[in-house]
């Protein structure tokens, strides 16, 4: 079933009963009882310290919790008169429909700029959202993207394929791609309301990646704003990250066909204006199961290893067979190897004419492998060393064998030759 809006009509009422307002913020939930309160406060209290002269509203955008998130919500109230809305929006169930739903608020309120905070944040401050509204309300920016100390096991896709791959194509460093947190201009939002992706993978986890990428490649003038160190509830990759990455990288790899004109002509990267000084921090550590990790790896190749034979190149799948030989505690997958790997799979992607999704499930394995790598090697490292000596190092490789890409591609001589 298609939805032509996200919003319900006694939503879109209500809407028309607030009236145009300067600034909304977003919060999608989803059995979020114990933390969406605090958010709501801090929201509150960052919108009165901050901007008292504008008119601003709070939009919950709920995906039919279960628990009592909907409930704590309307209870949650501002004692300065900032209102606020409590919709179950309509649509694909999803991180990305709830996005939906406050954009098209958004249009309809008229505001000026709009913010969104995912519902789990415990480290959420007042000046957070001063630091994503300001950029766009007072410098003219269109996407605010969040700047974040993460624990080294926290963001695990961001740090070994998201962030890369984004930076290696596109040319701009923006460090937390799928971040949670992120500023928006009303002339952004117009454009993310014209795109219709909402039955595909943007619609959920998707969503993220989808809209960095289309800031970084049209037109629109792109920040980072420094907010801090980022605490939330913890997710364990072994255990609960698989659906995001296969959305997180079906989206990835689906933007590359739409902006293959642009990211074939890039190299190098250049960082995106940051705003805010960041500063050394070690935040709380995160549980992760190291076994489970390896194991589903070792698994998946039992599994996949005859189609993964098809799809790697033959140097690349002896590496990852020898990887299955390792102890645990010396198991290792090299840069290198991932980083061709990913090369590998986007290639085939782009040439793929069976079921897209089941393609990026057979890389789930690859990447718990890889993980369980980026653990071990980190290990005695604190978040800092670890994000200087392998994530940006990674980052650096996947730029640099870009022409391996294009070359799997056909675009290398193409490019070269225009």
């Amino acid at each position: 079933m298609k939805f032509d809006t996200a919003l319900r009509e006694y939503i879109r009422q209500k809407i028309l009963e607030i009236g145009p307002c300067d600034i909304i913020v977003g919060i999608p939930t989803y059995n979020n009882e114990e933390t969406v309160t605090q958010v709501m406060k801090t929201v509150y209290e960052g919108l009165w310290r901050h901007y008292p002269d504008k008119k601003a509203v709070v939009f919950i955008s709920d995906g039919g919790s279960l628990d009592y998130t909907r409930e704590l919500a309307q209870k949650t109230k501002s004692d300065k008169g900032i209102p606020k809305i409590v919709a179950i929006y309509r649509g694909l169930p999803g991180k990305g429909t709830s996005l939906r739903a406050v954009f098209e608020a958004a249009v309809r309120l008229n505001v000026q700029a709009c913010v969104v905070f995912d519902a789990d944040l415990r480290s959420i401050t007042p000046e957070w959202v001063k630091a994503l509204i300001d950029p766009i309300l007072r410098e003219g920016y269109d996407f605010v993207s969040p700047f974040y100390v993460r624990h080294k096991y926290d963001a695990t896709i961001t740090n070994n394929i998201a962030y890369s791959l984004t930076r290696a194509l596109y040319g701009k460093r923006v460090r937390q791609p799928i971040g949670g947190d992120f500023g928006f201009s009303r002339r952004l939002i117009e454009f993310f309301n014209k795109e219709y992706v909402w039955e595909t993978d943007v619609a959920k986890f998707g969503v993220d990646i989808w809209m960095t990428t289309l800031a970084l490649n049209e037109g629109f003038k792109v920040c980072e704003a420094y907010l801090g160190t980022k605490v939330h509830d913890p997710k364990d990759p072994s255990a609960s990250l698989g659906p995001m990455f296969r959305q997180v990288v079906g989206t990835l790899f689906g933007m590359m066909s739409k902006y293959e004109h642009i990211w074939r002509r890039v190299r190098g990267s250049v960082p995106v204006p940051l705003l805010g000084t960041p500063f050394a921090a070690e935040p709380p550590p995160i549980e992760v199961d190291l076994l489970r990790l390896i194991n589903n790896f070792q698994v998946g190749l039992n599994h996949f290893g005859s189609l993964w034979r098809e799809i790697v190149h033959p140097d690349t799948f002896s590496a990852l067979t020898k990887m299955s030989e390792q102890t645990q505690d010396g198991f290792y997958m090299p840069a290198e190897v991932w980083v061709h790997t990913i090369y590998d799979f986007a290639y085939t992607y782009s040439r793929w004419a069976k079921d897209r999704y089941k393609l990026v499930e057979l890389m789930t394995p690859l990447y718990y492998g890889r993980v369980a790598s980026f653990i071990l090697e980190t290990k005695d490292m604190t978040t800092q060393e670890a994000d200087e000596k392998v994530v940006e190092r990674q980052a650096e490789l996947f730029e640099n064998e870009k022409r391996y890409l294009l070359e799997r591609m056909g675009l290398w001589e193409a490019v070269e030759l225009s």
